[in-house]
Order: structure tokens, then sequence, then C-alpha cells
């Protein structure tokens, strides 16, 4: 009792103390654990955002991969007496950081955590991953508990962009090995499939902490359940296992006694980071205007700077004074390029003249004046040698010439082949004899042992030093020549000998193979020696051989005297006035309105052309994050080659008062940019074009609303010329965000045309939102919108593409009427007969069939007296005897352009000899077959008159046979080798006669086969075949 009297007062005493502090006792229970941070950083951009419809689906899947791990995070024993406790936080990102929640003790905050991330609106912008690594640590760092190695981050994230990507916090590398320098263990979660897996793999700590971790896979994979469960499982081992290497360092750790008395402050901690930008302020009240400073210096140019924000509405300022005179501009950079032509046509190579007979020798001219003294004449050959002199005295040597330069060394020639092997030598001179040493002393003989094995060649031994060369000794006797042995082995190099007595000069052996060298330059000439003593004088020698005939003298004086002029004879008599002569010939028509208009086109250089515009033309290009930056960059091009093409095949001027061309990139909210020429920088198209290409990819949402929205009210001002807008998507605008109708161009104004294309996930476009850009289904307003969709974006800068592209944009062109009209006042049958014989060639028969297209387009929509009486076309071709094809029972009149221009397309060149004969035989049959009596017989008959082995008797029964089958034979006659006689047997179907008039009606003359196709020739000759 007394022992409990005495414990009494202890206890009440340590409750009352209990009581007074129990943070205390709760921060004691705290340091026994072992605590866990773990922080959620997860990717709400617009690739993840917008990637499935309804939009944030993909977001949700997160989020219940976000709610599931927490689910997971539970408290656990180690044996070393300390208990594992988690805390957690999260926060999601785009092109801004938003904390859901700070770390919370788990799981009394796991209900509160869960919630808040289940909160969580997406924001479908850029990605910034840099910025969101770098505040997950700070959360870590200020919130987290005092093991710094125990702190985690996991990024969940699809990677995207690959490039192009804004960094604005230092990157994703510094983020991450500023992770590592804190101790930070980073786990890098993937957004399945299309997921960028080198950006995520720089996001992972090591390849541990990446293991194709997935946290969503919106590819539905029958195991992706499986897998998610994997990721968390295996995650939450890794931290386990990681964190009780850190908590249990020792075997046996003592339970923790009470805290001990609080300790002195700290110093004061390092300098910290600068922290994220913060928000930016609102626009302050205007200041009043200033006094006017003085006149400062011109400063010297800054560097560019980052693009800035967009700032507020100023207040309106004053009007400034007048600026003065700007200096001139620089010149504009060269244009591109134009396209190269096509090669033109080889022509064929002539015939060679025949060599004509020599001409008969001119008479000879008279004798001119004398001409001036010749140049001095070359020197004559020498002359017979005289007779030979005594010989004078022998002069004085002269003095040695100086050597000449050593000749450059020649090739080295090519080894010869071996010689035969020379005799054997004899052995050489004995050599001297050495010095006698000193005598030994006589030994005792010893018994002869028996003989030894002979032992084996030594190794040949390191030759020794040279020794002192001895006197030369007296020659040897040579001895008799010893047998020869055997070959020893190839012993060491000895030292040299003194050199030998020269030997006998041997015999001279073969010439060996001439080299290859080149000869040396010659030596320096030497000096000439003295002169000699005069030598006596020769005998005399013999008289020369007569001298050539001397120049003819000079021409007598000229007589300069004129003789006077005769007297002028008197003007004769006016003759009689002779008979009047016969009347001449009927002459050729006169040109008719399409030979006139026919005229005009070949004189004229630069006629009136097709006119586009003016126009207003705008292109509203996407700069969100799911194009992607090569895909804009390929999108700049288009619009830059389309103006191209508008300037030069358009003929589109676009310059102040003539039309108008701008572009808008966009992406989210207020995020628009644009270039147009109204900008005072922007004079011309050149300049345009450069602002075009300096454009940077804004890499954020998609908010297509808004941006037709800020199209219309900056760029689209009320205008007389025609508007045309392009709009370039993928067509996954954030409707839930934007509410502005995506119809907000649509007038009667302007028209819209819509490009919808596949963004870098390979999404075909939405045509829902395609169609509603492009005013489909409104009602009709001017001019109709087009929506378009291609695969890619390589698509856009197909010739044809970019063709129709301009076309549309120019479908009002005003055109000038270069047509005649012809008229048909009663039924018509006509054919064209094509020549396909080997002289005119493939290339010259594709022309022609061009040419046959657009005559019979011509004839079928030709004007009718009476719309019931048809006009009918039919077109076939020619070569040798039996050679015409379509076959006779296959050839038939047609009234439809297209199925006869797929006839005419489908017949092939011959390449084979020309019979014209039977060719108008095969036409006067089918006319007899399938012409009724009633209509008009025309035949078009391409033909140079040149047929193998027809006379012109031949020709004339030919179409005279024609004739009488009711035909009436147009010849288009094309070159410049044509059988004249013949033609005109074609034509008016006699060869003795030739009407004038009446062949020029029927003859069309062209000077060759490309020019069928310049001009209007095809208006002439279908108008001549109408008219008859």
């Amino acid at each position: 009792m007394r022992l409990a009297h005495a414990l009494l007062p202890l206890l009440l005493q340590g409750c009352w103390t209990a009581a007074q502090d129990p943070m205390a006792a709760e921060r004691a229970i705290a340091f026994q654990d072992c605590p866990v941070d773990l922080f959620f950083v997860l990717d709400t951009s617009e690739s993840v955002a917008l990637r499935l419809k309804p939009y944030g689906a993909l977001v949700d899947k997160v989020k219940s991969f976000t709610k599931r791990f927490i689910d997971n995070l539970k408290d656990r024993y180690y044996r070393c007496d300390r208990n594992l406790v988690w805390n957690a936080g999260a926060l999601h990102y785009s092109d801004e950081v938003e904390v859901i929640s700070g770390l919370t003790r788990m799981p009394a905050g796991r209900k509160a955590l869960q919630d808040r991330v289940d909160a969580v609106k997406y924001f479908g912008k850029g990605t910034y991953t840099d910025c969101a690594i770098k505040k997950g640590l700070e959360e870590l760092l200020v919130g987290g508990s005092h093991l710094k190695e125990n702190k985690y981050l996991i990024v969940v994230t699809d990677g995207h962009p690959l490039e192009g990507y804004k960094e604005p916090c230092g990157g994703l590398e510094d983020a991450v090995n500023e992770a590592r320098h804190l101790g930070v263990k980073v786990f890098s979660v993937a957004i399945t499939p299309d997921h960028l897996e080198p950006r995520l793999s720089i996001i992972a700590t090591d390849h541990t902490y990446r293991r194709n971790f997935t946290a969503a896979d919106w590819g539905q994979r029958p195991d992706a359940e499986q897998v998610i469960s994997q990721t968390i499982d295996t995650i939450t081992d890794m931290i386990k296992n990681n964190v009780e290497q850190v908590c249990c360092s020792f075997e046996c750790q003592p339970a923790r006694g009470p805290p001990g008395p609080r300790g002195d402050p700290g110093y004061e901690g390092e300098r910290g980071k600068p922290g994220l930008p913060g928000e930016k302020g609102e626009a302050g009240d205007p200041g009043r205007q200033g006094d006017l400073g003085p006149v400062g210096y011109q400063g010297m140019k800054g560097e560019k700077g980052t693009r800035g924000e967009k700032g507020s509405r100023g207040p309106k300022g004053y009007k400034g004074e007048k600026g003065r005179r700007g200096i001139d501009g620089v010149d504009g950079m060269k244009g591109e390029t134009g396209y190269p032509g096509l090669p033109g046509c080889k022509g064929s190579p002539g015939f060679d003249g025949i060599q004509g007979p020599p001409g008969p020798k001119g008479d000879a001219g008279a004798f001119g004046l004398k001409g001036a003294k010749g140049e001095p004449g070359a020197d004559g050959e020498p002359g017979r040698p005289g007779s030979t002199g005594l010989p004078g005295d022998e002069g004085d040597p002269g003095e040695p010439g100086p050597p000449g330069e050593k000749g450059e060394a020649g090739d080295e020639g090519n080894a010869g082949p071996d010689g035969a092997p020379g005799e054997r030598g004899g052995p050489g001179e004995r050599g001297p004899r050495g010095t006698p040493g000193v005598r030994g002393p006589r030994g005792d003989p010893g018994e002869a042992g028996p003989p030894g094995d002979q032992g084996r060649e030594g190794p040949v031994g390191v030759p020794g030093d040279p020794g002192d060369a001895g006197p030369i000794g007296p020659k040897g006797y040579r001895g008799d020549e010893g047998p020869q042995g055997l070959e020893g082995a190839r012993g060491a190099p000895g030292p040299t000998g003194p050199p030998g007595d020269p030997g006998l000069m041997g015999e001279r052996g073969e010439d060996g193979p001439p080299g290859n060298g080149t000869a040396g330059f010659p030596g320096f000439p030497g000096y000439p020696g003295s002169r000699g003593p005069p030598g006596i004088n020769g005998t005399k020698g013999y008289p020369g051989l007569k001298g050539d005939e001397g120049e003819a003298g000079d021409p007598g004086e000229d007589n300069n005297d004129i003789s006077p002029r005769g007297a002028k004879g008197a003007k004769g008599y006016r003759g009689p006035e002779g008979p009047q002569g016969p009347p001449g010939h009927a002459g050729p028509p006169g040109p008719d309105e399409c030979e006139i208009l026919d005229i005009i086109m070949k004189m004229c250089c630069e006629c009136p052309k097709c006119k586009c515009g003016p126009i207003d033309i705008l292109f509203v290009l996407d700069s969100s994050e799911s194009i992607g930056l090569q895909n804009f960059e390929i999108a700049k091009d288009f619009i830059i080659k389309v103006i191209d093409r508008l300037s030069r095949d358009e003929l589109v001027k676009f310059e102040p008062g003539q039309s108008h061309a701008g572009v808008v990139q966009y992406s989210h909210n207020q995020m628009q940019e644009h270039v147009d020429m109204k900008d005072p920088n922007i004079r011309n198209a050149q300049e345009l074009k450069e602002a075009i290409k300096k454009l940077q990819w804004m890499a954020g949402g998609t908010f297509t609303g808004e941006a037709l929205q800020y199209t219309r009210d900056r760029l689209l001002p009320p205008t007389p010329n025609n508007r045309i807008a392009l709009v370039i998507t993928d067509g996954r605008s954030d409707t839930q965000r934007d509410t502005t109708p995506l119809s907000v161009l649509c007038g009667p104004d302007i028209q819209v045309v819509s490009v919808g294309i596949k963004d870098v996930f390979g999404f075909v476009a939405g045509s829902d939102q395609l169609n509603d850009i492009s005013c489909q289904g409104l009602a009709p307003q001017g001019r109709p919108g087009i929506s378009l969709v291609k695969e890619n974006y390589a698509e856009l800068l197909e010739d044809t593409f970019l063709k129709n592209v301009t076309a549309q944009i120019c479908i009002d062109k005003k055109c000038p009427d270069y047509t005649c009209p012809i008229t048909f006042t009663s039924p018509a049958d006509i054919t064209i007969l094509l020549d396909s014989s080997a002289s005119v060639g493939s290339h010259n028969f594709e022309t022609t069939k061009r040419f046959a297209k657009r005559l019979a387009e011509r004839f079928l929509t030709a004007g009718r007296a009476d719309p019931a009486q048809p006009v009918r076309v039919a077109v076939a071709q020619y070569s040798g005897r039996g050679q015409q094809r379509p076959e006779l029972a296959n050839l038939r009149f047609q009234q439809n352009y297209t199925v006869l221009a797929g006839a005419v397309d489908a017949l092939d060149f011959l390449n084979d000899a020309t019979d014209v004969a039977d060719a108008l035989g095969y036409v006067a049959r089918f006319y007899r077959q399938a012409s009724s009596g009633a209509a008009q017989k025309r035949l078009l008959l391409f033909s140079d008159g040149n047929s193998q082995g027809a006379t012109a008797a031949a020709l004339e029964k030919a179409a005279q046979e024609a004739q009488r089958a009711g035909l009436e034979v147009f010849v288009v006659a094309v070159g410049r080798q044509v059988h004249e006689p013949h033609v005109r047997v074609l034509v008016t179907g006699k060869a003795a006669e030739y009407d004038v008039a009446y062949g020029e009606r029927h003859l069309v003359r062209v000077p060759s086969y490309p020019a069928l196709l310049r001009g209007v020739l095809y208006q002439t000759v279908s108008r001549k075949v109408a008219q008859g």
C-alpha cells in the first residue's frame, strides 16, 4: 500500500503532462513511423483531353487510375518495428499547373483526395511537362516528411509533343536532373497507345521506373484492366521494398523513448530557387502624358525578345506629328524558281543533198595595180656544198660549260623475266693468315672415345662484331674446281669485307626491255670557245644560176578628163492602146470570223486572258498541339504555294487596291495571331510570304469557333471583292468549352472551304464539324461552301490538289470570248478519219486524237436550226490496205461526247503503210450502211496526199466513189511535204482541173502537228465543215 501511494502521484503527473502536450505524443508516434511522400502529376493537355469523344473521356480514365492507386496505399509493418505510412497529393497540368491537393496523410485523407481528383476539369491546351515536374518537386520538399529518400513522383502522360514543344521552365531534362539531384524518384506511366516512348524514358529516373507502365488504354485491349492493375501493384511493391531498405537500415532497433527537449533553432537555409511565374496582373490606370524629353541618341539594336502576351487595349493616343520621308527599302527577295519546261521533240534529220558538178573555170581577171612590196621570203634550201677548204689552225680550247641540270628520273620499268642461273663461281681468294698464338704445352694423348651421334643443327648465332681488317695478302693461284656441294642454309650476313680486285669484263648481256622513263631536260649549252685564226681562202666558186623573172612595171597614168554628156533625145509618141485582156479566175473567199480570230490569236503576244479577281482570300490555320510541328510547316508551305499559283496562273494581283490575302493561326482561348496585307510592314505578296514563314507553332488547345469569330471581326470588313475563307484543321474543336458556333463565317458575301486532315494520332477529321464550318445544311446563301477531307498533310502539296483549289477559288473568273459559233441547218453525219501510218509518228498521232476530240465536242454542242434534227459524229483511223479501226461492224455514229471521247482514247497507233484509196472505200461503205438519206454526209480526212503505190487515177476513182455515196470530203493536210496533185484530187475528185474557190473551202493546210492545238484552229476547221 505504501508503494501504491508512492506511485499514484507519479502516474497522475504523467497523465497531466500527456494531456497538456497531445501534439508531442502525436509527433512521437509519427517519428516511430516510416513515411513515404507520393505525388501524382497528371497530364490533361489537348493531346489527352481531346483524343476521344466525348472530349475528356481519356482524362476520366486517368482519374480512375489515380483513384485506384490511392486505394492501394495501405500501411505496412516492418520487422524492424517500423510502420510504413503514406502521404499523397496530386496536380494536373497543360500549359498551366494546378495543384489538386497537397500532401495528405493516408488513410485519413484518402476520401477527400479522391473526391478532389474526381472533380478535376481538363485544361486541354499545350503541354508544359517540365513546369509540372518542378511544381511536384516543390510540393514534395515543402510539405513532405524528413526522409528525402522516400519521396516519389508518378508522372502520367502520353509524352506528346515530340518536336517543337515549348519548355518555359528550363526543359524536361533539366526538371528530371533536378529531381535526381534531390533524391526524388520519378515513375513514368504512359497513356497508351500512340505514346512517345523516348519522352517517357527521359522522364523516368532509370529504366526500372518505366517498365511499360500504363495508366489508361483507349485502344480497348482485352487485357487493359489487368495491365493497369499490374502497373499499380508493381509501383507500390517497388516503393515498399525501397522504403524497407531505408527505414530498416539496422537489424535491431529498440523502441523509441519520449521526445527530448526542443533544440536550438537552426541556421538560416539557403535561398530557394525562383518560383513559377505568377499570373498576369490587371492593367494599371493610364498615366498622364509626360513632358517631351530631349532628343536621344540612336541606341544599338537589341536582341530579339520573346513574344510577349497580348496586352490590354490602351487609351487613345494623341495625333503625332507628320513623320519624315523614309528611306527607300531594300530590293525584294528573288522569287522562287519556276517549273522547268518540258523538253521539245527531237526533229527528224534532213536528207543529205546531192553534190553539184564543179563549175567551169572562170576567165582571168584584169591586171590589178602594183602591189606593195612583199614580206621577205623564207630561207631557201641549202646550196650544194662547196669545195673542201684547207684545214685551219687548231683553235684554243673553249672554256668548259657548266654541268647540265639533272634530268628527271624516268618511271620505273616493269620487272624483266628472271634470267638463267649463272655458272657457279670459284672459291674466293684465301684470306690473310692470322697472327700465330702462343703455343701451349703439349698434353698427353687421351684414349680415343667412341664416335658420338651427329648432333642437331644449332640455331643461327647472332653475328659477331666486325673485326679489324687485316693486311691484303698476295693473290693465290686458282685451285682445282671441286665437286658441286649441296646448297647450305643461308647464313647470317657477315661483316662487309674490303673491296676485291676488279674482275675481267664479262660478255655483253642481252638488251633489257625498253624503259618508259621520260627524257631529261637538255643541259645548259656550254659557253662558246674563243675564235680560232682565220682559215685559208678557198678557190673561186662557179657562176650562179639565172635569177627569177622581175616584177611587172608600174601602169601608166590614167586619163581623168570627163567627156561631155550628149544631148537628150526627143520624147517619143504614145503608142496605140492594146486590146482588153480576158477576165481572171475568181479569187479565194476572204477570211471568215473564225479565221480572223485565229490570225489575231497568232499575232498577239499578250492577248487578254481569263482574269480572276479581285478577291479577298483568308487562310485560317489550326495551330493546336494535335497538329504537330511538321504538319504545321507543311500547311504553311501549302498557303504560300496557293498564293504563288494565284499570282502566276490566275493573274491575281495581291497589292493595295486589288486583291487581298491574310492568314490567321489559332489554338485555344485568346490564342490567335494573324498576318495580312493591311499591315503597314507588308506591302506586297513577297513580304506576306516571308511573314507566313515566320509563324511559330502554338501547340495548345483547339478553339475553332472563337478563331473564326476573330477572323470575321478583324479581317473581313465590307468589300466588293469575292471573299473566300480556307480553314485547315483536324476537325476536333473543343466545343464543350468553346461555345462559339462553327458556322460564324457563313453568309451571302463569303464562301467557306474547310479542309480536314488526320492528326498526329491518325484520327480522321470530324465530318460534322467540317460541315458546320463550311455552312453545309444551311439555307443557300451566295456561293455554296465545300468540305474536303485528306489522309495526311503531304497531300496538300500535290499538284492536282493545288490546281483544284486555285480553280475553285477562281471559279467565277471572267474570260474573253474567243469562240465563233457554228450552226447546222439540217441533220448531219460527220466522220473524222485519222492518219495512223508510220509517216505520222506516235507522238503526232496522239496530238491528232486530241484535236479530233476538240472537233467532236464542238460538232456535238453546236447550234441547230431544229433541235429535232440530230448531229452525229464518228471517229476512225486508217493505215495500209485493210487496216482501218474500228472494224466496219463496230463503227457507230455517236451523239454522246463522253462515249465518243472514250472511243478516241482507245485508238492505238497502227504504224504501218498508207493507203488513202482503200480508206475512202471503207468510209463509203460505212455511210451506205449507217447514214440516213436526209442527213448531210461529211468526211474530214487527215492526209498529206502521199499513198504508197497509188496513182492520181486510182485516187480519182476512189474519191468519185465517195462522192457517189453522197460524201462531201474535207482534207486537213499537215506538214510541208504535201503531194499537191493527190490532195487536189481528194478534195475535188478530179485530176484534170481544179476549182480554186471550192478547194479553199474544203482544204485546210497546217504547217505542223503541234500547230493543230494552237489558237482557235479547231474552230476554223469545224466552221468550214458545218458550212460546207
